[in-house]
């Protein structure tokens, strides 16, 4: 029996906007019909995983028990675009070899971006 990823989704509160985030973050286009109560990023097409946005009632209230981490060869640099599609930086690491930084979406869904 085979097992995969497939599809990471996020609750949020404008599906639409926060897909725009991550679709220019991961330089990965948005899926065609993007709207405020869903969107999604690679199913029209691309290689799992994909990423879908679904709108919710309630806001964000706690941590992330699950985020995602990313690589990046320049961490700074990474770290810079992010902010300027509307990430906030929350924490800066290194720690056994490993340097990364922690961020929060717009939602504020937190993700790492490590350096490769």
């Amino acid at each position: 029996m085979e097992i995969m990823l497939h599809t990471i989704t996020f609750d949020c509160a404008d599906a639409d906007k926060l897909a725009r985030f991550w679709s220019q973050l991961l330089a990965r286009p948005l899926d065609d019909g993007a709207t405020a109560e869903f969107a999604s990023i690679g199913m029209a097409g691309g290689t799992p995983p994909y990423l879908t946005f679904v709108q919710v009632p309630e806001n964000k209230r706690v941590k992330n028990r699950m985020h995602l981490d990313l690589v990046a060869p320049d961490l700074a640099a990474a770290v810079d675009h992010a902010r300027q599609l509307g990430a906030a930086r929350l924490a800066d690491h290194a720690d056994a070899g490993y340097r990364w930084s922690t961020l929060a979406d717009p939602e504020g869904n937190e993700f790492d971006i490590v350096a490769a």
